[in-house]
């Protein structure tokens, strides 16, 4: 049986395992998958001690998706673009791959849900790894701009720079936002603390709120957004199981179906 894991820190909320399982279920392939938590310091002992121990695949999330990136051996096209890696591989020769989904996961859940990205203009509330994962398939499925807000605007500032071969991305001070958007994408974890991201409500005003975190019910993110103006308010289950999909192709090759596992993930706090 092959194992695979999750980790990353705080690592108990994650459903993960649920998905994977359930992949594997409808698929009739046999695995083994749980979670790892970890932090920086113990974080590549833990990735090598599981790729040792047999260990096929390993998904990173928060606040690891650097960190993945600057320890694999094989990154992607789309790895390098990021510059962060949420899907680690284990090959025969002891080497390891990386590659980022959470992009192609959000794009199939926007997707899913009619959301059209050509000729919109987006605004991402957060710069860490996620956001980073995201914009070059923005920008490939033709957003015509992307602004960022983050608390600390220099790591904003890092982001633009990152990508500043792909579009002139804006970045702006959140309180201080004069302007509404298309989308507007949460990608912080504020909501872990019980807390929103701190931009000005008219930035969401008649746009399409996106909050790559979940929860079973309204995120925070996701209530605050339909109290001050918001036309459609989507919460991560989506871009969850869509990527966590695209790591199993990745893995195994073949790409589970999605659409019945969100239902069940979003509407059954026991799975």
């Amino acid at each position: 049986m092959d194992n695979y894991a999750v980790i990353g820190s705080p690592i108990a909320h994650s459903r993960s395992p649920t998905i994977h399982h359930m992949f594997a279920e409808d698929l009739g392939h046999e695995i083994a998958y749980k979670k790892l938590e970890a932090d920086e310091k113990s974080f590549e002992e833990h990735v090598e001690s599981f790729f040792t121990k047999g260990g096929k695949g390993l998904n990173v999330t928060l606040p690891f998706k650097k960190q993945a990136f600057s320890m694999s051996d094989n990154l992607s096209s789309n790895a390098k673009e990021c510059g962060a890696v949420n899907t680690l591989s284990f090959s025969e020769d002891g080497r390891i791959s990386g590659e980022s989904t959470d992009g192609i996961g959000l794009i199939e859940d926007l997707k899913s849900n009619e959301v059209v990205i050509e000729d919109k203009s987006i605004l991402i509330v957060g710069s860490g790894g996620t956001a980073q994962s995201i914009i070059p398939q923005l920008v490939t499925n033709g957003a015509q701009q992307i602004s960022l807000s983050n608390r600390t605007m220099a790591n904003a500032i890092s982001l633009k720079e990152q990508y500043i071969h792909l579009l002139d991305i804006t970045c702006l001070e959140g309180g201080l936002i004069n302007r509404n958007f298309d989308i507007v994408i949460n990608t912080t974890s504020a909501h872990l603390e019980g807390t929103l991201p701190e931009i000005n409500p008219v930035a969401i005003q008649n746009s399409v709120c996106y909050d790559v975190n979940y929860s079973y019910g309204e995120t925070i993110f996701q209530k605050w957004s339909a109290e001050n103006g918001a036309k459609k308010s989507i919460q991560g289950w989506g871009m969850l199981v869509e990527q966590a999909a695209e790591s199993f192709y990745i893995w195994r090759g073949i790409r589970p179906k999605t659409r019945e596992i969100i239902d069940r993930l979003s509407s059954e706090p026991e799975n």
